[in-house]
């Protein structure tokens, strides 16, 4: 049974227990809803809730649970000759996933009988090349102990899901059958269904909290085994990003952490004095029209994809800039070599801040009260004058606050920066050369096979966790400014 199915069977009991409870409830008053302590349709949610709400949160911990149980109990079983030299025991599972998907995949494309899959003598060669006839991607041959392990792994699973799905819906029955029995006119089903309301919504509140603390926790964990193996010394004091898989890393976070900070500069010069202009124009001098129709174009920024600002960047600025400063280009300058450059993605970054500069910002200026603006003008200033020293003064600290969460966001884009800047870790205070961020070092170190034994792959976590508390001090300062310099007006 798929998982899409039970959660169909689920729904559609949690159908028929409000129906049940409902009807019930009416029963036992008789017919007179007055009868009941609540509504009739309480007395139905409470039955549809007590069969949902448990069976879905043990699903959810089943399938969190049980890839973990099935992953160390096959790993338990592969043998230490199984793991060639180079290798380790995470990559040969992750081969043996590998296997057993694609033993799925045959079967369901017809090359390969469940027979076959299970077999565990069967010919290694043949079963490899009837997985890359069905179009399975097998990074090596197939050996004796990796199909052991496939095959193990499979039957786990299965057995596992079989028990998932008979053990959620029995939960659901149960649930639902305790529930309809206890229904009757006296049972507070108001009551009881608000506080289970409530708690849901408490347990969807802390979900982002318990998800913060879950990725802190683990870049922190992660980050911890990266000092074992690696100097903190020259992560953080060092002047030279060149990892090596071979050994001899040099994993300094000072030449990302240059470009990161240079790439994001450009983009809020970029993005800050036309978002704040915008701001203004929109929010003081344009008419109602006008209004309604330029801020939802400038809000479209915000809503494109950063990867089409990426194409954006290779395609349309960089071959400009280089036609315009490069060899051979309209000044003659020479300066730019390549459109690969800060730059390019900085231009190209501005461009999409603009919209979280200008919103906020027009959010903001809007909220200065009216009433100044008219004591000002009474008193014989004009519009500029007024918008100049009254209301952006009043509104500066949510301005700067609204410039440091657009700093935030720079600081963690990634895809321009692919695209657009490079891949080269330096110092340097040349615009027109290509430089690299911290963001991008991160996808580039944890792209394929990796080997989450070595330094060079743990690096990844040292500079997550770094760019996460550098983006959080910036959010932390933003709302701090705001709060500490907010003007109460009545």
């Amino acid at each position: 049974m798929a998982l899409s199915w039970l959660l169909l069977i689920l729904l559609a009991l949690a159908v028929i227990g409000y129906f049940a409870g409902r009807s019930r409830a009416l029963a036992s008053a008789e017919g007179d809803a007055r009868a009941l302590h609540s509504l009739p349709s309480y007395y139905g949610y409470n039955v549809a809730l007590t069969a949902l709400v448990p069976a879905l949160g043990l699903l959810i911990l089943w399938l969190l649970a049980q890839p973990l149980i099935v992953d160390n109990t096959v790993s338990g079983m592969i043998p230490d000759t199984a793991i060639t030299e180079g290798s380790d025991r995470g990559l040969v599972m992750s081969e043996v996933r590998r296997v057993a998907y694609g033993l799925d995949g045959a079967i369901a494309a017809g090359t390969l009988s469940d027979a076959q899959a299970r077999n565990a003598d069967a010919d290694i060669e043949r079963l490899t090349q009837s997985l890359k006839d069905a179009g399975q991607v097998l990074t090596q041959d197939i050996s004796k102990p990796i199909l052991v392990a496939a095959q193990k792994y499979r039957s786990m699973t299965e057995a596992g899901s079989t028990a998932m799905q008979v053990v959620v819906l029995l939960a659901a029955l149960l649930g639902a059958a305790f529930a309809y029995v206890r229904t009757h006119k006296e049972f507070r089903a108001r009551n009881v269904v608000e506080q289970g309301i409530l708690a849901l919504l408490l347990l969807a509140a802390s979900i982002a909290i318990l998800t913060t603390v879950g990725i802190v926790l683990s870049m922190l964990f992660e980050t911890m085994n990266f000092f074992q193996l690696h100097s903190w010394q020259d992560f953080f004091f060092g002047n030279t990003w060149a990892p090596n898989f071979r050994g001899g890393s040099e994993l300094s976070i000072l030449p990302l952490l240059w470009g990161t900070l240079y790439i994001s500069l450009i983009a809020l010069l970029v993005a800050v004095p036309i978002g704040l202009f915008a701001a203004i124009y929109l929010s003081e001098y344009a008419t109602g029209v006008t209004r309604s129709i330029a801020k939802p174009l400038l809000e479209i920024l915000a809503g494109i994809p950063t990867i089409v600002y990426g194409l954006f960047a290779l395609l349309t600025v960089g071959p400009a800039l280089v036609s315009l400063f490069g060899d051979g280009g309209a000044l003659g300058l020479g300066w730019m070599a390549s459109s690969n450059a800060v730059l390019t993605a900085g231009l190209v970054m501005g461009i999409m801040l603009i919209p979280f500069v200008s919103s906020l910002s027009d959010d903001i200026i809007n909220a200065v009260p009216q009433s100044m603006r008219d004591g000002s003008l009474g008193l014989g200033a004009t519009k500029s004058e007024t918008v100049r020293q009254v209301v952006l003064p009043a509104a500066l600290p949510g301005i700067v606050g609204a410039i440091l969460l657009a700093a935030s966001r720079a600081i963690g884009e990634t895809m321009i920066v692919v695209m657009a800047a490079g891949a080269i870790a330096k110092f340097s205070g040349n615009p027109f050369e290509a430089m690299t961020t911290i963001t991008t070092r991160i996808v580039s170190q944890l792209t394929g096979d990796t080997d989450f034994a070595s330094p060079e792959t743990l690096v990844a976590f040292a500079l997550g966790l770094t760019l996460f508390i550098i983006t959080l001090g910036l959010n932390i300062f933003a709302l701090y400014i705001v709060r500490k310099y907010r003007e109460q007006y009545e």
